[in-house]
């Protein structure tokens, strides 16, 4: 076949071939097989055919975040227009196709979100394209899916120099000096989360960050405020914010670009347990340890052992339920605790180990005086305590197996009731 007749599949599986054992071999056969499926096949010895390699994996969680990605979106113009109303003493009533899925909050959303994504995977992948050449080996794909995250889990007018000051930071130190992809013992997403927040405190917290040119306009006469209901409520100033039980489900209110939508991260976590993706154990285990901190501290409430002068009394009396409609709480949940690579590995483990991220959770959340919010630090908490967690977990089911075979029990031959042989518990 001629030159002119092959197919562009064709002639880079050519490339891929001529220039095998190239220095820039890694970064080429990661485009190639980003683009196409490789068709490099097994020649001996017995293997299975499987669909679930990593990029599919990376994919599929990709999938369910893309509605989190689309809907933010709009809900970044609808919070700017929204905000310009209340300061002006507007009352803006809520209608999805009225002034929610409009072109103009659309169109603030594309400028203001799309480029975070692009700085994310832009700075994320050179990086991982750099190490794979120094190092010789293949590029993986683990960034595919904390590129998608990071802007996600950011406040909206995140500088961008920032941004990809905190993404090197996260990829180089978070996940490539443990090994790169499968080797880090910390989610580098939120490692690169808790990078901003410590280094530019004032970017990641506060009224104004949560709503596009908040903090532009502050101090100036057409100011207008981004505060969270967490915000408020760490004031105590739960009688101050307006949104329903349905705006805090279905996401219209302000916060990190994609945390808002418990009703989208929902569908999104069914999505991820149905594919297999996913733990469902961790999922449920977190929802009932934030649970059983909230019903604790609406306890103390109840009891009378804080009154309304207490610092903590916003967020102590807010209903155990709601805590998982606002924040990042059920984001963190379904996203980044399921993380395979950084959670815990055995069943039995994953259930203590999410139902301490979702009881820390609420707990951070609470006592935490600068930032009223807690999922990420539980998440990495909870990350550097995962390989204990199964230590003890596999300890303890050594230790019950290797009781049963002690007192196991090997009955002799009776020829008179014709027993078996042997009767042995398998271990």
């Amino acid at each position: 076949m001629s030159d002119n007749r092959l197919t562009f599949k064709k002639r880079l599986h050519i490339l891929k071939h001529r220039y095998r054992g190239k220095k820039m071999a890694p970064a080429f056969n990661a485009i190639h097989t980003f683009l196409f499926s490789p068709d490099e096949t097994t020649h001996s010895g017995s293997h299975i055919r499987g669909a679930d390699d990593l990029k599919r994996t990376m994919n599929t969680v990709i999938m369910a975040l893309v509605p989190v990605l689309l809907f933010s979106m709009f809900n970044t113009g609808y919070q700017h227009y929204a905000a310009i109303d209340a300061a002006n003493g507007v009352a803006r009533e809520l209608s999805l196709w009225g002034n929610f899925f409009t072109w103009e909050n659309l169109w603030i959303g594309i400028t203001q979100v799309l480029p975070l994504v692009i700085v994310s995977y832009g700075v994320g992948l050179i990086i991982e394209f750099i190490f794979a050449v120094i190092k010789g080996h293949e590029v993986e794909e683990g960034y595919l899916v904390t590129g998608m995250l990071v802007p996600l889990i950011v406040p909206v007018d995140t500088p961008l120099w920032m941004l990809a000051v905190a993404v090197a930071f996260g990829v180089i130190i978070g996940k490539e000096v443990f090994g790169g992809t499968g080797m880090n013992i910390l989610n580098p997403a939120l490692t690169i989360r808790a990078f901003l927040f410590f280094a530019y405190p004032t970017w990641m917290s506060g009224d104004k960050v949560w709503v596009h040119e908040a903090v532009e306009r502050a101090g100036g006469p057409d100011a207008i405020s981004g505060e969270t209901i967490l915000g408020f409520l760490a004031q105590n100033k739960a009688d101050e914010y307006s949104y329903t039980i349905s705006d805090m489900f279905f996401g219209f209110i302000p916060g990190s670009v994609g945390e808002t939508s418990t009703f989208l991260i929902l569908l999104g976590g069914l999505f991820l347990i149905f594919s297999k993706i996913a733990s469902w154990r961790i999922m449920v285990s977190a929802v009932i340890g934030s649970l059983v901190m909230g019903l604790i501290f609406n306890g103390v409430v109840d009891a009378g052992w804080i009154t309304e002068t207490s610092n903590f009394y916003g967020l102590m009396s807010f209903e155990f339920w709601k805590h998982l409609i606002v924040g990042g709480l059920a984001f963190g949940i379904v996203y980044m605790a399921t993380d395979p690579v950084t959670g815990s590995q055995t069943n039995r483990g994953k259930w203590f180990y999410g139902f301490l991220i979702g009881f820390l959770s609420v707990m951070i959340r609470v006592f935490n005086p600068a930032y009223p919010e807690g999922v990420f630090l539980a998440i990495l908490l909870m990350n550097v305590f995962a390989p204990t967690i199964d230590h003890y977990v596999i300890r303890g089911n050594v230790a019950r197996r290797m009781k049963r075979l002690k007192n196991a029990t090997i009955f002799p031959k009776d020829s008179d009731s014709k027993e078996e042989e042997l009767k042995v518990e398998t271990v």
